[in-house]
């Protein structure tokens, strides 16, 4: 597939963690595939107990009209996890923090992600907004040099 970020749909907010009452971000853009509109996907941004970790809600489904009952959605966890160095994506419920509006269509629990026809669609949409959207990118790796290095600590 073919995936491109519509940039003239990306959005990015400010808002306040519920949990920590931290400052967070969340960028959210629909996604192409061609001149096909895949998905939306909400990414947010937080630094959880000074851990920088980005949750991911990707909704695949139809576009362009006011029907929802084809869409589902996914959602993952990008961040630390124990025994590797480096963050790495993790399967949760889609769609957990999101409020009920219909736009959301039917939330995937992980076990339902897990074996879901479309799990492999929503992984290169993470990969797609882990490697083109700027907020998420910098938010996981952290700031980097003009020659790729990561700056002294």
């Amino acid at each position: 597939m073919n995936l491109t970020i519509d940039e003239s749909s990306r959005q990015v907010r400010e808002f306040v963690c519920h949990c920590c009452n931290t400052p967070a971000d969340r960028t959210w853009a629909n996604i192409y595939e061609g001149d096909t509109a895949l998905a939306a996907y909400f990414a947010s941004c937080y630094h959880h107990n000074g851990v920088h970790e980005v949750w991911i809600d990707a909704i695949l489904g139809s576009w362009g009209h006011d029907r929802f009952d084809d869409h589902i959605t996914f959602g993952c966890r990008v961040g630390p996890v124990v025994g590797s160095p480096t963050p790495a994506a993790t399967l949760v419920n889609g769609g957990e923090v999101a409020g009920d509006s219909p736009i959301f269509g039917r939330k995937l629990s992980r076990e339902e992600g897990l074996s879901h026809p479309r799990l492999s669609e929503f992984w290169q949409v993470v990969d797609l907004v882990l490697e083109q959207d700027d907020l998420v990118r910098r938010h996981v790796d952290g700031p980097v040099a003009q020659d790729g290095a990561q700056p002294a600590e």
